[in-house]
């Protein structure tokens, strides 16, 4: 499939590249990073390829912007190798139809509207970002559009979302308006309207239901992570009984996963909107021995009153700040389980585990995210012979 923005969209950096060949770099570049690291190949099982490589992804951050200063209003993603000017991408094979759809349609509407987009120097201008989500099993879709709190014409953009509503594949569940005057270049939830329905939508992740808030993390490709998460559950030990923590637990779908066998599951995460979503997804699937901390984990795991039998850690691409690996370690339980989203910052938190008396059992890869340099990984670490005597 030939994608028309390839040259220029600074979003994928394989279009066109034959999906072997993609698989064969991410491959080769990771066990690149491995041997840098000085971590044995045995240990790693391989990289899954990719179960579908377009329409894959249930969310998008959309900017807008211009190409050349002062120019037409556009929307989309960053040009590549100029990240001021902005590419408008409304023909995007990595999500669904009803994203490029949206996108046409808001954009028609804020260029009619004669709106410009928000300058973080100047403060001059309206419009910073398009947020589109949607539940790949609940048909349900979610419109945001984050602008400067000025006067913008919330009527309007409704109405004019609604009326495309018979074009789309999905069901508007939502249409929020987000305001952000920070100076940050972020999507930033400073406050958030509701324009119409609700400010979440539904999904469904191996039986469970899910809750997803505007500004949740979840997962953005629902087929990918039921594998994942599926492999995370094999790898784990036998949670029978035990106590588990689930950190950087997002809207806590291993968390509710392990819940059935384990005594109790703590969760620990940054982010209000994913707590709140994680607390009521507990009570949406029955679920009573699932917990959740809202806060920053190296902050906030002395708060838990009960410690681990067993340790999944799900960090953001940043990976776990160095006191947060101290601390896990300092449990000295056998085995922890890592899900990594970023191979280079797994690849340094590793460096320290190692150090503090943990080693590597096995890592697997996963190519949850063709066309594009990102990989998932899981990891499991096995406590060194010896380590717990020690202690």
């Amino acid at each position: 499939m030939e994608c028309k923005s390839r040259e220029h969209c600074g979003g994928c950096i394989y279009q066109g590249v034959p999906y072997e060949e993609q698989l064969a770099a991410k491959d080769k570049s990771l066990r690149r990073l491995l041997d840098k690291h000085e971590i044995d190949e045995s240990v790693y099982l391989g990289m899954e390829p990719a179960l579908d490589c377009y329409g894959y992804r249930n969310k998008m951050e959309y900017t807008f912007g211009d190409l050349e200063k002062g120019g037409v209003l556009e929307l989309g993603m960053h040009y590549k190798g100029r990240f001021m000017s902005i590419l408008t991408t409304d023909e995007c094979q990595l999500v669904p139809d009803d994203f490029n759809r949206v996108l046409r349609s808001v954009l028609g509407f804020c260029r009619s509207k004669g709106y410009r987009p928000y300058h973080r120097k100047t403060h001059e201008g309206i419009l910073r970002n398009l947020v589109v989500r949607c539940g790949v099993r609940t048909n349900e879709l979610l419109i945001n559009i984050v602008t400067a709190s000025d006067e913008f014409d919330e009527e309007g953009f409704k109405e004019m979302l609604l009326a495309l509503e018979p074009e789309l594949d999905m069901k508007i569940v939502g249409i929020l308006r987000t305001f952000n005057d920070s100076v940050a270049d972020a999507v930033i939830d400073e406050s958030h309207k509701i324009l119409y329905g609700r400010d979440y939508y539904n999904e469904e992740i191996l039986g469970l239901k899910f809750r997803v808030k505007a500004f949740a993390f979840f997962q953005t490709n629902i087929d990918a992570v039921e594998r994942l998460y599926s492999d995370v559950l094999e790898v784990v030990p036998d949670v029978s009984g035990k106590t588990v923590y689930d950190l950087y637990c997002g809207t806590g779908t291993i968390s509710q996963l392990m819940a059935s066998k384990a005594r109790d599951v703590y969760g620990i995460d940054i982010v209000e909107d994913s707590i709140e979503a994680a607390r009521y997804n507990t009570e949406l699937n029955g679920i009573e021995n699932c917990h959740y901390i809202c806060g920053d984990v190296k902050e906030k795991l002395d708060e838990i009153p009960v410690k681990p039998d067993v340790i999944v850690v799900d960090p953001p691409r940043a990976g776990i700040h160095d006191k947060a690996v101290k601390m896990l370690c300092s449990y000295g339980i056998e085995e922890i389980v890592y899900v990594s989203c970023n191979p280079k910052t797994l690849c340094i938190n590793l460096d320290l585990f190692r150090e503090l008396g943990y080693e590597i059992k096995q890592i697997k890869a996963y190519d949850n995210f063709p066309m594009t340099k990102h990989v998932e990984a899981v990891c499991l670490l096995t406590q060194k012979s010896g380590e717990k005597e020690k202690r």
